[in-house]
């Protein structure tokens, strides 16, 4: 099972590539060699992700494997679901497959890295099953202006967290 936890800061380069931060790599390559690279599409790559966003805001990367899972949930939807439908359209239009080279650098593109201000220093932060990509500043902004507080600790205290 894939355990991705706590922070990496790192950098976003001037062409746009990220460096996989040496944990989450070592993280992502071992789920990719066992059960992750299970079931792959033939051809693609266990090391492949999709890199998308919810919102514009900061980014998500998730090992193909993980995306595939999700995809197949969705597919349970009717095609008429308007949940589905903007859930597709907004990872769509910010998503894309990418693979790290061999430095363990992979490019945000464009359209995403603008929309969550991915340049410079960003924080690179496991969710469990998947990375989220913030700007630094933002994200230290956002953790000022939405701390966690006792409504949400009591909505995880009623999962026995």
């Amino acid at each position: 099972m894939l355990r991705l936890r706590g922070n990496s800061p790192a950098t976003v380069d001037e062409k746009g590539r990220l460096k996989l931060p040496s944990s989450f790599k070592a993280e992502l390559e071992t789920f990719a060699q066992g059960e992750g690279g299970r079931g792959l599409r033939e051809g693609v790559s266990a090391l492949r992700h999709y890199l998308t966003s919810l919102d514009g805001r900061s980014a998500r990367l998730y090992p193909l494997p993980v995306w595939e899972a999700i995809e197949a949930r969705l597919a349970a939807l009717p095609s008429t679901s308007p949940a589905k439908r903007k859930f597709l359209e907004t990872t769509a239009y910010f998503g894309s497959e990418v693979e790290p080279d061999a430095q363990g650098r992979f490019v945000i593109p464009p359209i995403l890295r603008e929309a969550a201000q991915l340049t410079g220093e960003v924080a690179v932060l496991g969710q469990m099953d998947h990375l989220a990509l913030w700007n630094k500043a933002g994200f230290e902004r956002r953790l000022a202006a939405e701390p966690l507080g006792a409504d949400d600790l009591a909505q995880l205290a009623d999962l026995g967290i």
